[in-house]
């Protein structure tokens, strides 16, 4: 045969399979009926691994095999996305445990931040509540997630994400660990300050302070120093150890404001490897609430360990047209080498589409959880 001829062949062949698979859903359309009506689940793990193991034992070599595996793997998962619209169409859209609210009710609101006293999160904090909120500030994240879960506190104030360093890992982790959920968002442009007591010059600096990730910011700076480095929990912290210190040997890397509120001197302005860092702020409560108006959903979930599972978790994204905007992987805590994985996307809980993904993602995948909508 020409390839013209195989080509027809194929052609006739996919034909036929086009006609087979509008075959197939439309079975799979009554199947959800019968769901619907019977109030069964749509996804039977057991029931697909049996029909998999099935077609595979149908096919005549190893390359086959796999190709029928994956071919197979698609249509089940586009039958069970037929029957999750199905659900919503027939208003089986099930109750998220979140309330919609107008405004976050901040008026007599007490806001906690990690910190000292001219800590970028409490800059972030006046950028988003006002200047006048009342606030308190605490030595570490997990004491600010503490605050508002034991209700000291109805908000917090958490950095989540740099432009330059990247995550916050341990925010990530306390937002599995806790039950409180992102109800908005403050992105602030964060410029660095080498700060020392007054009359320091850079010459007699040999210790520098500053948190991690600032450290990480500044580095092509501090490479072209040879002084010694030592993290801090927060960069407040370290402008207020220097200038209780008052030794001219040391320095803080911090914001401007900070040098003011300690009483130190700018000695170089900025420090950042980039002109545009910036960082990303998560307003925090512990009530299961979210704006009206609010445009961006964060998740988390677990998958099994096997080959496919993320891929058919994010094709519930593409499936419902919704535009997936992060993603990022934490290990789970006593299981090597597993992970959890952490998803922003475009979108309200109102929205049929985010109920009909999020409805997937809570059959099929692993400790799905909601972190927020802001």
């Amino acid at each position: 045969m020409d390839l013209s001829t195989l080509r027809n062949e194929i052609d006739r062949i996919d034909s036929q399979l086009v006609q087979l698979y509008e075959q197939r859903m439309e079975i799979c359309s009554q199947v959800a009926e019968y769901k619907i009506e019977n109030g069964k689940k749509v996804f039977d793990k057991t029931r697909e691994e049996e029909k998999l193991a099935r077609v595979r034992s149908l096919t005549h070599n190893d390359f086959n095999s796999q190709g029928v595996t994956e071919l197979f793997e698609q249509i089940m998962a586009m039958s069970r996305k037929l029957q999750y619209q199905m659900l919503e169409s027939h208003g089986r859209t099930g109750r998220l445990p979140f309330i919609p609210v107008e405004n976050l009710d901040t008026k007599k609101a007490r806001v906690v931040f990690q910190g000292a006293e001219g800590a970028y999160s409490q800059a972030a904090m006046m950028r988003f509540f006002g200047e006048r909120i009342d606030s308190i500030h605490v030595d570490s994240f997990r004491d600010a997630m503490s605050a508002i879960e034991e209700g000291s506190a109805e908000f917090a104030v958490l950095p989540i994400e740099n432009s330059t360093a990247g995550i916050v890992s341990e925010i990530y982790d306390l937002l599995v660990e806790f039950e409180n959920y992102i109800v908005g968002e403050q992105i602030l442009k964060i410029e660095h300050c080498l700060l020392g007591v007054p009359g320091t010059k850079i010459s007699d600096i040999q210790t520098v302070y500053s948190h991690p990730q600032s450290l990480m910011q500044s580095s092509r700076f501090l490479g072209g120093h040879s002084w010694q480095q030592i993290s801090m929990p927060n960069n407040a912290f370290a402008a207020r150890k220097v200038a209780e210190d008052r030794l001219k040997t040391q320095a803080a890397i911090a914001s401007e404001y900070a040098g003011k509120v300690y009483g130190l001197e700018v000695l170089q302005k900025p420090v950042n490897n980039v002109s545009n860092n910036s960082t990303r702020f998560i307003i925090v409560t512990n009530q299961k609430i979210f704006k009206k108006n609010a445009k961006k959903i964060s998740i988390c979930f677990e998958v099994p360990h096997e080959s496919g599972s993320l891929y058919h978790m994010l094709s519930h994204f593409i499936y419902n047209h919704l535009n997936l905007t992060k993603i990022e992987s934490r290990p789970i805590e006593g299981r090597t080498w597993e992970y959890r994985f952490f998803l922003d996307f475009e979108g309200n809980l109102e929205d049929s589409a985010v109920k009909n993904a999020l409805r997937g993602l809570r059959e099929e995948a692993s400790n799905m959880k909601i972190l927020g909508n802001y």
